[in-house]
C-alpha cells in the first residue's frame, strides 16, 4: 500500500466515524422533529436530549477530521470539491451552526417562544444538514465533479443520483439513531420508549433498504464505473451491509435487543466501505486518481504521523466518554 493510498484508508476511516456517530446524532433530531406537540412527544425529547447530551460535540470532531485530512493529503480533490459544490457545504455548515445552537441554547432560554424557536432550529437542520451532506456524496460518487474545480454550482448536486444520497443520509441516521435509543431505553427500564423507538427503527431500517436499493438502479444508469466495481470487488461488503440489516429488524421484530448496535452500525459500515472499494483507485471517478491528488511524501508523512499520535490520544478518549455516558456517569 502506498503512502497516498494508505491516507486515503484514514480518510474513509473517519468518514466512517462520522457516519456512524455523527449520523445517529443527526437520526436523534429528526426524531424530536416529528415527535408530536409539547405534551406528546416530551418523553420521547427527553430521551433523546439524555442520549445526545454527554456526546453531541465530539461526535462532530470527525467532521473537521476528514476536512484537515483532505486538504492536506488531497489538495486538488479538496480544491475542485470546494469549487464546484460550495452550495450544498455551504448549506450543510450553516445547518451545523444552527443545530449546534439551538440544542445547546433550546433548555437555557427561558422565553417559550425562544425555546421553541431553538427547538425547530436544532431540529430543522439535523433532518436539512445531512440532506445537503448526502448529495454531496452522490455528486461525487455519479462524476460529476471535474477534476480542475469550477464545475456547475447547481446541476452537479440536483441530479437523481445526488439527491437520492441525499436522502438516504437522512434515512440511515434516523435509523442508527433509533436502534441507539431503543437501547439506551432498554438500559434505562423504559419499556413504553423501547417500543417507541423500536418501531421507529423498523421504519427508518426498510425505508434505508428502500433508498439503498433504488440507489443501485441510478447507479448503474449515472456511474457505471461504480456501479460495476460495486457488484464485483464491493459485492461482499454489500452483502456483509444487508445481512447486518436482516440481523437488526430480525432482533427487532423478536423482541431482542443483544447486537442491536453491532449489527445497525455493521450494516452503515459496510456500504461506506462498499462505497470506497467502488471508487478505488480514484477519489473523483473517473477523473482524478488517489495517487494523482496526493500531496508531496513528505506532506504525507505528517499525515500519517499526526494519524498515529490521535489514534493513540484521541481515541482512547472519545472511548472513555462514550463508556462513561453508556454507564450514565457523565452529570448534566
Amino acid at each position: 500500500m502506498s503512502k497516498a493510498d494508505a491516507c486515503a484508508a484514514i480518510l474513509w476511516t473517519g468518514a466512517t466515524l462520522y457516519a456512524v456517530f455523527g449520523g445517529a446524532d443527526f437520526g436523534g433530531g429528526l426524531w424530536d422533529l416529528i415527535a408530536g406537540g409539547a405534551e406528546k412527544g416530551e418523553r420521547p425529547r427527553a430521551r433523546i436530549q439524555r442520549s445526545l447530551t454527554p456526546v453531541w460535540e465530539a461526535n462532530h470532531v470527525w467532521l473537521i477530521f476528514i476536512l484537515v485530512v483532505l486538504w492536506t493529503a488531497f489538495p486538488e480533490a479538496f480544491g475542485a470539491l470546494m469549487s464546484t459544490l460550495y452550495v450544498p457545504l455551504a448549506l450543510a455548515a450553516v445547518g451545523i451552526v444552527l443545530r449546534g445552537a439551538g440544542f445547546a441554547f433550546r433548555k437555557s432560554i427561558e422565553s417559550l417562544p425562544a425555546r421553541r424557536a431553538m427547538g425547530a432550529a436544532f431540529a430543522i437542520s439535523s433532518v436539512l444538514t445531512p440532506f445537503f451532506m448526502g448529495t454531496v456524496v452522490g455528486a461525487v460518487a455519479d462524476g460529476s465533479v471535474p477534476a480542475d474545480g469550477n464545475g456547475d454550482a447547481f446541476s452537479t448536486w440536483l441530479a437523481p443520483l445526488p439527491l437520492l444520497t441525499g436522502a438516504l443520509f437522512v434515512a440511515t441516521g434516523a435509523y442508527l439513531a433509533a436502534v441507539f435509543l431503543v437501547v439506551d431505553s432498554r438500559r434505562d427500564a423504559d419499556a413504553e420508549m423501547e417500543d417507541y423507538f423500536a418501531r421507529r427503527a423498523i421504519a427508518a431500517g426498510l425505508a434505508a433498504g428502500a433508498l439503498a436499493l433504488a440507489g443501485l438502479f441510478v447507479l448503474h444508469a449515472d456511474a457505471n464505473y461504480a456501479f460495476d466495481r460495486l457488484l464485483d470487488e464491493g459485492l461482499p461488503l454489500v452483502i456483509v451491509s444487508g445481512l447486518c440489516g436482516l440481523g437488526v429488524l430480525v432482533q427487532l421484530l423478536r423482541g431482542a435487543r443483544r447486537g442491536l448496535r453491532p449489527f445497525a452500525i455493521g450494516a452503515v459500515v459496510a456500504v461506506i466501505w462498499g462505497w470506497g472499494v467502488a471508487q478505488f483507485p480514484y477519489l473523483l471517478p473517473t477523473s482524478l486518481k488517489i495517487s494523482e491528488s496526493a500531496a508531496p511524501g513528505p506532506t504525507l508523512d505528517s499525515v500519517l504521523i499526526v494519524f498515529g499520535i490521535a489514534a493513540i490520544v484521541v481515541l482512547p478518549s472519545l472511548g472513555l466518554l462514550y463508556w462513561l455516558s453508556q454507564k450514565e456517569l457523565v452529570g448534566e
